[in-house]
């Protein structure tokens, strides 16, 4: 006891604003249940496992550990029996959330100082009242990761509209009828919306497959700036379980004058009975009753696979994204190497800061000893445990509102933030950087029809390919099968998913389609002095280590409406994109000259938005200003590449910005450090202004807007833009052969890329093994033909 009190100094009563970590070892995913339990350190509250306390006493000298050992409780006999309570809250660990069902554990606790692992009980009279107290509200206190769960799980906690108590209603004498309802502009009588200014009933938001509404409401939103709108069918007695929306605050809110709102129309709301499910309501219900069967080789006895490499990662709600990209990174050299072979958790550990739990590099080596060493990978009765990747999702989502949600995202942009979170990590040191092996550089070239040509490079780290259907290999069975289908639909009979015959597409038309000759029109030509339509072409101008190709499959089907395509790509195990390779500027070729000629003033170097293109989005419902910005951002390319923008770019920020054509006055405000940053990424600097000036100073979106423009960075008057020699930033990117075999691929099961379910098929020790969060087994089935993005590795 002497001893303890020797070290009273370093004890600390943890305040209401300290993460406790009790849960999990920081650097490792040791957890109290684990053989040697967790050591809290008193004083910076942080978890360390049996094999990893005495690094952090050698770090900070702090001495004194709460020490908690958790082990389960014997199961009642008639636990099995007992039928589970179905979440009415989409939530986890909270009252009327989602139950785990895990096994009930007794604790034990007890008071470690170190260096020579002295033990106190607790709880003990004889201890100091400061430990005593420390430790109370260390074992009260909710942990940090249980803080972090709860914040991102409850969708429904919604706060007071700030346009709910002044809102004003029109004196129109609109009367809303208590059923009957149907969409003002059109005949939808579902997802209807009623406008608590002037009583107007309009459908919901379209949904990415084409379902839901017509986009009325919201427009009518952006015409009127009416703010609020109450979802009719769930208006009942009950007025706290109505669905208002707020358009301007973008969320479900509450409104506590919302009886009052409703009498306004002469809605007596004790009358009304629930028709329609809520906002909430529907995500919980997609959450309970989703079959996660339908993409992981279900109904294949498929052998189980433990060890190093075969660890999986528990779904921590909506996370197979993370898990399936991080899974097929942890199986390439570069991320292997970085991480695992040449990093120690000891090294990680002491180089991290003094919280280790929000440090990138310590968070990856934690993932990868824990994927890789084979420690966590050991068969139970379900199969394997796996571990939690709970403190590496915290830190790569930190700055990211979407990512740390509990929603399900696009693996593709996961894979673009992890990239970006990576580099930011190792500033300009590529030697760190596991991302350098996946760079590769693309060169394109413009034609116009004076004959002189323009060449201008970009990186980039995944290579987009449309999917020209009109290349399937099986269109005679395609044939056939429309006009059974046709037959059938005349006499009411449905198709069975076994009779369903699908494009096959081969992976080569694919490659073919992205190297082929397109149209640029509205193409501001310096040798002609006006626009016209250039020819695009475009080709690698070096080879990556790894060729990571993303499958786009969400088009335009009759009627205009977004629809993901359901076709298969034939993807060879070994590929060869040689010929793709660009050649540079050829004998005879001559350049577009660098200004316009005669003195004129030249045209905005950036094409107007083609007035086809946007009357046909604007028609499907789409806001005129965003339809616009999608055919310039797509260099009017075609309705459906502005479609494919449309809808990945609809959160934007900015996307409700007025289109910016003063580029020059523009050019003076930006930020010299971001246009340095766009310079490092291989930019010329006045191409990097003049992006930088057309998309506000976003980094991101001035990238973009780069990659949509080819013709104004094509003609900067730099060397380097018509000669095939690399800048020297560009002196780290590899090069090679252009032959490839196929490692990995991450395949996705849903209407968009933002529900659903991903998994990752990976080529390990001589076969292909599924990893489908915690499961992992050897592949039987193996859908080669239904990935989303493909990895390959150069052979």
């Amino acid at each position: 006891m002497d001893l303890l009190r020797s070290h009273l100094h370093r004890v600390r009563i943890p305040e209401p604003s300290d993460r406790i970590h009790k849960d999990e070892c920081c650097v490792s995913f040791d957890t109290p249940r684990s053989e040697g339990g967790l050591y809290v350190d008193l004083s910076s509250f942080l978890g360390f496992g049996k094999e990893h306390v005495a690094w952090n006493y050698e770090k900070t000298g702090n001495p004194v550990y709460l020490h908690i050992v958790q082990r389960r409780k014997p199961e009642p006999d008639d636990e099995a029996d007992r039928p589970l309570k179905k979440p009415t809250l989409l939530a986890i660990g909270v009252e009327g959330g989602f139950n785990d069902q895990e096994p009930e554990y007794d604790e034990a606790f007890e008071i470690v100082i170190l260096p020579e692992f002295t033990s106190l009980p607790f709880p003990s009279v004889d201890l100091p009242e400061k430990v005593r107290i420390a430790v109370d509200k260390v074992i009260l206190a909710e942990s940090a990761d249980r803080k972090q769960r709860l914040a991102s799980w409850v969708a429904d906690n919604k706060k007071i509209s700030a346009f709910a108590m002044d809102l004003q209603q029109l004196d129109n004498g609109v009367i809303v009828p208590p059923t009957g309802w149907k969409c003002s502009k059109c005949d939808k009588t579902e997802n209807l919306w009623l406008n608590l200014t002037d009583g107007m009933i309009l459908c919901g938001r379209r949904l990415w497959d084409g379902s839901g509404g017509n986009n009325h409401a919201i427009e009518h939103y952006e015409q009127t700036k009416y703010p609020l709108a109450v979802k009719l069918g769930t208006v009942t007695a009950d007025l706290e379980a109505a669905d208002v929306f707020s358009y301007p605050e973008d969320d479900s809110v509450e409104d506590p004058l919302l009886a009052q709102h409703l009498s306004h129309f002469g809605i007596d709301f004790s009358s009304l009975q629930k028709t329609e499910m809520t906002t909430a309501e529907r995500e919980l219900d997609h959450n309970t009753n989703y079959d996660w069967n339908r993409i992981q080789e279900s109904g294949k006895d498929a052998e189980l696979l433990y060890g190093p490499g075969y660890t999986g990662l528990v779904n921590l709600g909506n996370s197979c994204y993370m898990a399936s990209v991080m899974q097929v990174m942890f199986s390439t050299l570069p991320f292997i190497s970085r991480y695992y072979e040449k990093q120690s958790l000891k090294a990680a550990f002491t180089i991290s800061p003094a919280d280790p739990t929000m440090d990138l590099n310590m968070q990856m080596t934690k993932l990868a000893h824990g994927m890789l060493s084979g420690k966590y990978s050991l068969p139970n009765q379900e199969g394997q445990e796996g571990i939690r990747p709970r403190m590496f999702k915290t830190v790569i989502a930190a700055k990211h509102p979407e990512f740390s949600s509990m929603r399900q995202q696009d693996a593709l942009d996961f894979f673009l933030h992890l990239i970006d979170q990576v580099d930011q990590a190792n500033p300009g040191n590529h030697e760190l950087n596991p991302f350098t092996g996946f760079k590769f550089i693309i060169e394109e070239r413009l034609q116009c029809p004076s004959g002189k040509v323009s060449y201008n490079k970009r990186s980039d780290y995944i290579l987009s390919l449309s999917i020209p259907l009109h290349e399937a290999t099986n269109k005679e069975q395609l044939e056939a099968f429309h006009e059974k289908k046709a037959a059938m639909d005349l006499d009411g009979k449905e198709v069975s998913n076994e009779e369903i015959v699908r494009p096959r597409v081969p992976l080569e038309a694919c490659l073919a389609s992205f190297s082929g000759a397109e149209e640029v029109p509205d193409f501001y030509s310096t040798a002609l002095n006006s626009k016209t339509t250039a020819i695009k072409t475009a080709g690698f101008k070096s080879f990556p280590d790894y060729l990571v190709l993303q499958m786009r499959k969400f088009v335009m089907e009759a009627g205009w409406v977004p629809k993901k395509l359901d076709v298969y790509i034939d993807v060879p195990d070994i590929i060869d994109i040689s010929h793709m390779r660009s050649k540079g500027i050829q004998p005879g070729e001559e350049l577009l000259p660098e200004g316009a000629a005669g003195g004129n003033t030249a045209e905005p170097a950036y094409p107007v938005a083609s007035e086809d293109i946007v009357s046909h989005l604007a028609s499907m419902g789409f806001n005129y200003l965003h339809c616009q910005k999608a055919a310039i951002s797509t260099s009017n390319t075609g309705v459906e590449e502005a479609m494919n923008w449309l809808l990945s770019h609809m959160d934007d920020p900015d996307i409700d910005d007025p289109i910016s054509k003063d580029s020059q006055a523009a050019e003076q405000t930006v930020d010299e450090t971001s246009v340095q940053t766009l310079v490092s990424f291989g930019f010329q600097e006045d191409v990097a202004r003049k992006a930088l000036a057309a998309s506000g100073g976003n980094i991101e979106r001035a990238t973009d807007w780069i990659f949509s423009h080819p013709e104004t960075s094509s003609s900067a008057p730099t060397v380097d833009s018509s000669t095939s020699n690399m800048e020297a930033d560009d002196a780290h990117i590899p090069d090679g052969s252009g032959r490839y075999k196929l490692m990995a691929f991450v395949s996705h099961m849903g209407t968009s890329t933002h529900c659903g379910h991903y998994v990752a098929h990976i080529r390990k020790d001589g076969r292909w093994v599924i990893f489908n969060d915690s499961k992992v087994a050897a592949s039987v089935d193996l859908p080669k033909d239904m990935g989303y993005l493909y990895f390959f590795q150069r052979i």
